[in-house]
């Protein structure tokens, strides 16, 4: 992704999605741009990630606590945890399948966005704000379906690149809590890219100390983009 072929566009400051006393802004490349689907392959190599037909990149005068992150998937190995979330989910079945709304779907996407963001503007997405945060006509995006009994329990939404997954939203049942299906979702994932011979899944930011993130840091080895580039998480 070459800088003289590609327009960057600066959001305006707007309230930190995650420190609620910070303004954020965002560098966005020109969502007009001809061919995004093969720029988005180079864009995750710079650390920018999707959200709906946007890829952004958090770009904040103040602060860069946002860092990008990625699991490197020949390297991983699940940990005693995350070998049990695997084994209390051996009665769900996974099926790749294509991006897009159903009722089906939504309800479940409803469900989750009340239990997890009530009274947050996001607790009541409609079959627009649905299709308008988790697709895009040009991203490569298939979703990872979680059934028990054939019962829609989850969905991961994941972009399929070039050079590996970006694992982008997940959203499952708020009453199956227990069975830690986020962390499902992206074991899930990553043997997906081990599947396909990919090696990365792309997580988008990492927020040191943030509770909302901490749990990324448990997918080791995981690397760090910074100013010199991509690193080991020591």
């Amino acid at each position: 992704m070459r800088s003289d072929n590609v327009r960057l566009f600066q959001t305006l400051p707007h309230t930190c999605g995650y420190f609620a006393e910070r303004t954020a802004q965002n560098l966005v490349i020109d969502p007009a741009a001809p061919q995004l689907d093969q720029l988005y392959g180079a864009a995750l190599e710079r650390g920018f990630r999707r959200a709906g037909g946007h890829l952004y990149l958090p770009h904040c005068g103040h602060c860069r606590a946002c860092t990008p992150c990625r699991i490197d998937v020949e390297r991983f190995a699940p940990h005693r945890a995350q070998k049990r979330c695997l084994k209390r989910n051996a009665d769900i079945g996974i099926t790749e399948s294509m991006a897009g709304y159903n009722a089906e779907r939504h309800a479940l996407y409803e469900r989750y966005l009340r239990s997890r963001h009530a009274g947050g503007g996001m607790d009541e997405a409609d079959a627009s704000d649905f299709r308008r945060f988790l697709t895009a006509p040009w991203s490569p995006t298939l979703f990872l379906e979680m059934r028990l009994n054939k019962r829609l329990v989850g969905v991961a939404v994941t972009d399929v690149c070039i050079n590996g997954l970006s694992a982008v939203y997940t959203f499952f049942d708020p009453d199956e809590r227990a069975r830690s299906l986020g962390t499902f979702a992206i074991l899930q994932q990553v043997a997906l890219a081990k599947r396909r011979g990919l090696p990365w899944v792309y997580l988008g930011f990492w927020i040191e100390n943030h509770p909302k993130m901490d749990y990324k840091r448990r997918f080791r080895p995981l690397q760090l983009r910074g100013p010199g580039g991509w690193a080991a998480m020591e």
